[in-house]
């Protein structure tokens, strides 16, 4: 910011004063700060910086006027920027960005037990097994900006449909099914947010494998909504609701475990 704008933080204006000073309002921006615009006494807008690395993002997201009530928001556009233009692994829902931390020996073990299994179902059929870092861009239902994410594992069965797979070899599809290990730092994201993002863009399945409590979560949708749910627990065979004789012990996934 120029030395002589007295503003060092998010401000909240009137429409009015807007008018009156753009320049120097557009100058804090710059500045990476937001502006929030009021008319009649109501927010009605916000001037927000572009941002352009992860760096950025996050100062600007910590300065964010009324961070407590969802922080900074960026575009679609602006996310697609920031993660070309960077090595960590991240994901992008409903207009947040969230790093993804290295994951510990049991989600990997887990992970590892899991594909063996899928793969070995799927083995000659037409649907892939998938495992993350892998980036899915998932559209959802009257939405316009989709979400980026990385399930843990996704099934692919429209892999032969027309620009599926682009040129540079990036997947542009819907999976049929998601599957998520929790963990103490994605339990609430897993649950929640990427659940429905799931619903809202045409998964048929969601396995939510739970370590803590050592149970199976299935999902299956319908029309956006959920069709079916069951929890599996040690004592049973989690069973998929959408690909027959698609089923796994329970107790075994998790026995012995490092």
């Amino acid at each position: 910011m120029t030395k002589n704008n007295p503003y060092k933080e998010g401000v909240v204006i009137t429409a009015t004063e807007l008018k009156q000073n753009l320049g120097k309002y557009l100058d804090h921006v710059v500045d990476q700060n937001d502006v929030v615009i009021t008319k009649n006494g109501k927010k009605i807008a916000r001037l927000t910086p572009y941002v352009t690395d992860i760096e950025q993002y996050f100062v600007v997201r910590e300065k964010a006027l009324d961070y407590q009530y969802g922080g900074k928001k960026v575009s679609y556009e602006e996310f697609m920027q920031i993660y070309e233009n960077s090595t960590l692994r991240m994901e992008y829902i409903n207009g947040e960005i969230y790093l993804l931390g290295s994951p510990n020996i049991g989600h990997q073990e887990i992970l590892g037990r899991l594909y063996l299994l899928f793969n070995t179902y799927f083995k000659g059929k037409l649907c892939r097994v998938f495992l993350a870092p892998f980036d899915v861009h998932f559209r959802k239902k009257d939405i316009d900006t989709p979400d980026v994410m990385q399930p843990d594992i996704l099934i692919a069965c429209d892999l032969k449909e027309e620009g599926i797979v682009t040129e540079n070899d990036r997947y542009m599809g819907t999976p049929t099914l998601t599957l998520e290990i929790l963990s103490k730092s994605t339990r609430t994201k897993d649950m929640i947010d990427k659940l429905n993002t799931y619903r809202l863009s045409n998964v048929k399945e969601y396995w939510i494998v739970d370590p803590r409590n050592e149970q199976i979560m299935v999902y299956s949708f319908d029309a956006w909504d959920i069709d079916q749910f069951k929890s599996f627990s040690k004592e049973e065979a989690a069973e998929s609701h959408v690909f027959k004789g698609l089923s796994l012990d329970v107790r075994k996934l998790f026995d012995d475990l490092i």
